[in-house]
């Protein structure tokens, strides 16, 4: 298992494999299809420093305001990656993020995005968000709640110890390329 807590450096990043265990701590941003979408054809300055080494999260929590004003996650699981394919290259090298985490994979452009940068993809466990949750141990801010809505604005939060697992790497590895390649060719045998 290994530790990583943010900021992360590239020189961390360029030394994980995929099949890695991660247990993150520190800030992490919540960014889903609005999200990406704006700082692909936005750029705005002010996320820069927010996101420079730091881990991006595929994720539209259930969130809980309390009487005080403060927020809280009830289920924080992540959502399916793949939709921010056409953003998540360009949101990695805008602004030095090192870290992606979500569902399912990414493509191609993603993973030469992941290479040129020195950042991975982070597999989180889908249909375990109450239990991510209890992983968050606060909420920090929150960015752009008015304009987007709650599941879509960009969360700040701070983790311990959220279990993950490197996926797709900096050096072009990919879990979900190889168990898409055995199964093509398992499939072919049982049809021969």
């Amino acid at each position: 298992m290994i530790r990583l807590t943010t900021p992360i450096t590239e020189d961390q990043i360029r030394q994980l494999k995929v099949g890695d265990e991660v247990l993150l701590n520190g800030r992490v941003v919540l960014s889903r299809d609005m999200g990406h979408k704006f700082m692909k054809e936005q750029k705005p300055e002010w996320l820069k420093p927010i996101l420079e080494n730091m881990v991006i999260y595929h994720c539209g929590p259930v969130v809980k305001k309390h009487e005080d004003g403060h927020y809280s996650f009830v289920a924080a699981g992540p959502t399916t990656s793949i939709r921010e394919e056409p953003y998540q290259a360009d949101v990695i090298d805008t602004y030095k993020v090192r870290g992606v985490i979500g569902k399912g994979g990414m493509g191609k452009k993603t993973s030469e995005g992941l290479q040129k940068t020195g950042a991975v993809y982070l597999h989180a466990t889908g249909g375990a968000g109450s239990l991510l949750a209890e992983r968050v141990k606060r909420v920090v801010d929150v960015k752009m709640l008015e304009e987007f809505g709650s599941p879509e604005a960009f969360w700040i939060i701070e983790v311990e110890d959220f279990p993950l697992v490197v996926t797709m790497d900096s050096h072009g590895g990919s879990l979900h390329e190889l168990v898409a390649q055995q199964s093509q060719e398992r499939a072919k045998a049982l049809m021969a």
